[in-house]
């Protein structure tokens, strides 16, 4: 018995083998179709010399072929590298280097940048090349014949043949994170499953024993239909895929988002749950709603949100448009997988960040491992013992800073802030590593950013730290309005201050066109904090408010 995700997924299909697993425009899968072609694109990395425990590459956006490559990686049991597709080749080189792949899935339209990193990547030695509608070039002269896709599953074996899979393959997931160059956060597949995927049961937090049953389930009852919007560069989006082919869901994939844009989709695909990552997304969605949309959205149950900040104007406004739906906030991060979930409702306190019902291996802990007491206002840091993962990759030093043993129980520390409420909730402050240090007091940018979209022209923000004389560090808002508007930053507080303290409101704000983010939708601190050395604020006053 082995609880790796090809596993899984060979469940469903063996179960419910006609049922449609995957839609992209007039485009399906059948969980037959699904399997035969990741076999085949399995016993071609095969050929290519790809071993057990090797690392591949998969470098494309949201699309069927990238889905049937994940899955092909895994049944060939190897480790599957997430690429980012925004990357310049200096990253490129980077993850490539890094992470040791030998071989290489990636869309034809990245080729060029394919091509220049090659000389500077010694190990990567064989490229499969997804058509994507482009004309670039696809061989890197001097460095081998790529293999276009289909091509490899025409000349290969569409059997499932491989040899037994272990629980302890390994899945990993480079994250960019806040600071700092991306690492691969190395989990065993069955710990990454037990805390993503269903391996514990959502509602009595029991560990399933049987790797059958999550395939039975969906075999016996109805078939749910899910969106996952954000990339698959995105752990969230990935696990959001696999939890819907372990249990036999159809699960639609599109390579481009615009808010109006989902809105058709669901409405064509007749989708039950839309995964997105917080306000990047959520925000122009729920404005095209308000802009009116000639769609029928009554299929939609869920809208869930992860791994970024959902503020509570764009939670109200979802719930104003879908009144019946269930609005979810999770937290989570690739160092812990999940760590708890949120019903939201119009009446749910919002102050600071997330606020969330924690699962039994999710903690808040005072610096020294002892933990915090419930209702004590006590900020600790979020820990989650269990299934946790093994170390990053090539990270001896930032591992032992974030994989800690404490009075023999080993934690993750992934650097979240947090309070343990008194009814045992957990609200989330933000990461330690953007917080702003003002005169002594710590502020956290997702709370601020969550009080100043409650402002009508505030379509979106980053706040972060601004060298003070004085203070060591003021509050800055780089702000991105509405039609072209400019509140003063008087009007910004004004509606800060009903959520905050004084002394966490902005003293400074810079406008800008747009606000940078990640594919995933995390904000870019590194890139809001240069857009406040770049040019004097737009409007600063001198010195916080200590109330």
């Amino acid at each position: 018995m082995a609880y790796t995700i090809a596993d899984l997924i060979e469940h469903a299909v063996d179960l419910m083998p006609e049922r449609t697993a995957l839609e992209s425009g007039e485009e399906t899968r059948t969980y037959a179709q699904l399997e035969a072609r990741a076999n085949a694109i399995a016993h071609k990395l095969r050929e290519l010399g790809v071993k057990p425990g090797d690392r591949v590459g998969l470098y494309s956006r949201n699309t069927i072929e990238a889905v049937e490559s994940m899955i092909a990686i895994f049944k060939a049991r190897a480790v599957m590298v997430n690429v980012n597709y925004r990357y310049v080749e200096a990253e490129l080189e980077h993850i490539f280097v890094d992470s040791g792949m030998v071989a290489l899935i990636h869309e034809r339209q990245y080729c060029e940048r394919v091509c220049n990193t090659l000389p500077k990547s010694p190990e990567l030695r064989s490229r499969i090349v997804i058509e994507d509608g482009t004309d670039s070039e696809l061989a890197c002269t001097g460095y081998g014949d790529s293999i276009r896709y289909e091509d490899a599953i025409a000349d290969s074996s569409a059997e499932r043949d491989f040899e037994d899979r272990s629980s302890d393959d390994l899945y990993m997931l480079y994250t960019g994170g806040t600071t700092g160059k991306p690492k691969g956060v190395v989990w065993r597949q069955e710990d990454i499953w037990r805390v993503l995927g269903g391996g514990i049961d959502w509602f009595n937090s029991e560990p399933i024993t049987d790797e059958w049953k999550l395939a039975r389930d969906g075999s016996e009852g109805g078939q749910l239909v899910r969106f996952p919007i954000p990339p698959f560069i995105h752990g969230g989006s990935q696990w959001a895929i696999f939890q819907s082919l372990f249990a036999g869901g159809k699960a639609i994939v599109y390579p481009e988002f615009s808010g109006r844009g989902t809105w058709e989709i669901v409405a064509r695909h007749g989708v039950n749950v839309v995964f997105i990552t917080g306000d990047a997304m959520g925000r122009p969605m729920v404005e095209a709603l308000a802009e009116g949309v000639d769609h029928d959205l009554s299929s939609v149950v869920t809208v869930a949100s992860s791994a970024a900040l959902f503020s509570p104007s764009v939670k109200s406004e979802f719930l104003d448009h879908f009144p019946n739906a269930i609005i979810i906030d999770a937290i989570g991060s690739s160092e812990t997988g999940y760590g708890g979930l949120g019903v939201v409702t119009k009446d749910s306190p919002h102050s600071g960040g997330p606020r969330v019902k924690a699962d039994s291996e999710t903690h808040v802990l005072r610096e020294d491992g002892t933990p915090v007491e419930p209702g004590s206002g006590e900020i600790g840091v979020l820990a989650r013992s269990g299934h946790i993962p093994l170390h990053y990759h090539n990270d001896p030093v930032k591992s032992a800073q974030t994989f800690k043993e404490f009075n023999g129980i080993r934690y993750s520390l992934p650097g979240d802030f947090a309070q343990l409420e008194a009814d045992g909730n957990i609200t989330m402050l933000g990461r330690g590593s953007v917080s702003i240090n003002t005169g002594g007091e710590k502020v956290f940018p997702e709370e601020v950013e969550g009080a100043l979209k409650a402002h009508p022209d505030v379509f979106d923000t980053v706040v972060v730290g601004v060298a003070d004389d004085r203070w060591g560090q003021r509050v800055g808002a780089v702000i991105a309005t509405r039609d072209g508007a400019r509140p003063s930053l008087a009007e910004l507080n004004d509606v800060a201050r009903k959520e905050l303290a004084g002394y966490k409101c902005p003293r400074s704000v810079w406008f800008v066109d747009e606000i940078k983010r990640s594919p995933a939708g995390k904000p870019d601190y590194r890139w809001g904090a240069a857009i406040t050395q770049e040019h004097p604020a737009d409007e600063a006053h001198s010195a916080p408010e200590k109330s």
